[in-house]
C-alpha cells in the first residue's frame, strides 16, 4: 500500500465558516458544485475530489470558490451521491459498510459524468487538473493513470495502492501529515521511493499537523490553519506549474 485504508481518523475533524457564492447543478443523475472564475471562458478546470463527508459539508465548497478566485473553474461531483457520511459521525455509523458500498465501481462514473459535463458546458477547457482529499485521493492518483490531467494534487490520502502509484502518467503533488494513520512514516517513504524509481514529476510536503488538516483541521489551531492554507496554495502553484 502506498497509503492505507480509512480508519477513525477519516471521520473526525471540524466545520469552518463560510458562505459558499457558487450554484449546484444536476448533470443526468449527479449534483455538481461549480465554481466559475471572472474569466467569460476559463481554458483551466480543476475536478475537485472529496473526503466522505462530501458536497454536504460546508468545507467542501468553500474551498472550490477559493479556486475559482484563483482563476480556476472548480468542478466538485457529489462523489457520496445520497449517503453522505454524517458529520459529526456518531459512534453507532457503520463507517466499513460504506467504505464496502463506496468502491471503485460506485465512484468513477461520477466523477467520469463530471468530466463530460465540464466538456459539454464549458468547451473552452483545454486543460484538467484535479485535486483530492483523503477518500478522493485515491482517484486522483487513478486519473494520473488514465492520462485525463495536466496535473494532480492530494493531501493525506487513503486506499491508494502501490500498483496505482506506480501507473501514473503525470505530475503528482502531495500533502502529507506527520501525524497520519492512513499515510504513515513508513509508507510515506515507500511512496517517495516509488515515485523515483518512476521517474515521476512529484513534489511531497510534510507538515506538523494530523490527517485531515487541507480540508477539515481546527481552526481554532493556527499551526493547522498554516498548513491548511499552505495545501491550498501547494495545489494552486502546482496548477499554474503546468498551466500553458
Amino acid at each position: 500500500m502506498a497509503s492505507d485504508e480509512s480508519s477513525s481518523c477519516c471521520t473526525k475533524g471540524y466545520k469552518h465558516s463560510g458562505t459558499p457564492s457558487s450554484e449546484i447543478v444536476t448533470f443526468e443523475d449527479v449534483d455538481i458544485y461549480v465554481a466559475k472564475p471572472t474569466a467569460e471562458a476559463p481554458t483551466r478546470a480543476v475536478i475537485y475530489l472529496s473526503d466522505i463527508f462530501g458536497m454536504p459539508f460546508l468545507n467542501h465548497k468553500i474551498i472550490p470558490d477559493n479556486f475559482a478566485k484563483q482563476g480556476y473553474l472548480a468542478i466538485l461531483p457529489n462523489l457520496v451521491g445520497d449517503d453522505p457520511v454524517p458529520f459529526p459521525i456518531t459512534p453507532e455509523y457503520d463507517f466499513p459498510s460504506w467504505i464496502a458500498v463506496h468502491n471503485i465501481e460506485y465512484t468513477e462514473p461520477i466523477i467520469e459524468k463530471a468530466f463530460e459535463y465540464t466538456k459539454k458546458a464549458f468547451p473552452s477547457v483545454t486543460q484538467f487538473f484535479s485535486v483530492g482529499y483523503c477518500f478522493g485521493g485515491k482517484y486522483v492518483v487513478r486519473l494520473l493513470d488514465e492520462g485525463k490531467l495536466d496535473g494532480g494534487f492530494i493531501a493525506h490520502p487513503s486506499y491508494v495502492t502501490d500498483p496505482e502509484l506506480r501507473a501514473i502518467k503525470g505530475p503528482l503533488s502531495i500533502a502529507a501529515a506527520e501525524t497520519d494513520y492512513l499515510l504513515t512514516e513508513e509508507e510515506r517513504h515507500l511512496t517517495e521511493k516509488v515515485l523515483k524509481e518512476i521517474g515521476a514529476t512529484y513534489l511531497l510536503t510534510l507538515s506538523s499537523v494530523e490527517h485531515g488538516f487541507a480540508v477539515r483541521g481546527d481552526p481554532s489551531d493556527p499551526v493547522t490553519m498554516w498548513a491548511h492554507e499552505a495545501a491550498f496554495y501547494q495545489a494552486v502553484q502546482w496548477f499554474n506549474r503546468f498551466s500553458k
